[in-house]
C-alpha cells in the first residue's frame, strides 16, 4: 500500500510539472516579445545602435550645413564679383566721360586763346594802321628840314621823336618792309609804277613811293614801289 501511494504521489507530481512546463511554452510562445528577459549585452547593443544613428543623422545634417554655407558663401562672391563688375563699367564710362570732357576743353582753350590772338592782333592792327599816317608826316617833315637847319635844336628834337615812336613800335613788332634794291614780291610790294634805271636790274625795285610795314609775321601796309622795266 505504502508503495503505490509513493507511485501515485509521483505521477501526479510529473503530471503537475508537465503541466507548468507546458504553460511556460505557451507563455514563451504567445508573449516572448513582452515576457523575454532583457541581457545587459541587449541593452548595450540597443544603445550603441541608437547613438550611431544619431552619429549618422548629426553628420548628415553637418554635411548639409556646409553644403549650404559653401552655397551661400558661391552666391555671395558672385553677387559680390556682379556688383564690382557693375561698379568696373560705371568707372569706365565715368573716366571716359571725363577724358572726352579734358579734351573738348582743351581744344575750347586752344580755341579760345586763338581768338583771344587773333582779336589782338585785329586790334593791334587798327592801332598801327592809324598810327602809321603819324609816321610818314614826321619822315616828310624831317626830309624837308634844310640842310643848314638840321643842327638845330628844333630839328633834333624832332628827330628823337621820331626816333622814339620807331623804337616803341619795333618793340610791339611793328618793323618796315624792305623794298629799295629788293626783287619785287607781291606778297608785301604793290606796284604803282615802273622806270628806267641803270643801277638795278628788271624786276628790282629803285624808288619807295610809300613805306610799308609789318606787323609780327602780317603785312599792315604794303610798300608802294616803282619797279625797274
Amino acid at each position: 500500500m505504502a508503495e503505490q501511494k509513493d507511485i501515485n504521489n509521483q505521477d501526479i507530481q510529473d503530471t503537475l510539472n508537465k503541466e507548468e512546463t507546458l504553460d511556460k511554452k505557451i507563455i514563451i510562445d504567445g508573449g516572448e516579445s513582452e515576457d523575454k528577459e532583457i541581457l545587459p549585452e541587449d541593452i548595450s547593443l540597443e544603445g550603441q545602435g541608437e547613438m550611431q544613428a544619431e552619429e549618422a543623422e548629426g553628420t548628415l545634417e553637418d554635411e548639409e550645413g556646409e553644403e549650404c554655407e559653401e552655397n551661400a558663401g558661391k552666391g555671395f562672391f558672385k553677387k559680390k564679383d556682379k556688383k564690382q563688375e557693375v561698379l568696373k563699367q560705371k568707372v569706365d564710362e565715368l573716366e571716359d566721360r571725363v577724358r572726352r570732357q579734358m579734351a573738348e576743353f582743351d581744344n575750347f582753350r586752344k580755341r579760345t586763346d586763338k581768338e583771344k590772338t587773333m582779336m589782338f592782333e585785329t586790334g593791334a592792327r587798327s592801332i598801327i594802321e592809324k598810327i602809321l599816317p603819324v609816321v610818314d608826316n614826321f619822315e616828310r617833315g624831317l626830309a624837308t628840314i634844310p640842310e643848314e637847319e638840321k643842327g638845330s635844336a628844333f630839328a633834333e628834337g624832332m628827330q628823337m621823336i621820331y626816333k622814339q615812336l620807331m623804337t616803341e613800335l619795333d618793340s610791339l613788332g611793328v618793323k618796315p618792309i624792305e623794298a629799295i634794291g629788293q626783287e619785287f614780291n607781291p606778297e608785301y610790294h604793290n606796284a604803282v609804277m615802273q622806270v628806267e634805271s641803270e643801277e638795278y636790274e628788271t624786276g628790282i625795285i629803285a624808288q619807295e613811293l610809300l613805306k610799308g610795314y609789318m606787323y609780327r609775321d602780317t603785312v599792315v601796309r604794303h610798300s608802294m614801289v616803282a619797279v625797274v622795266n
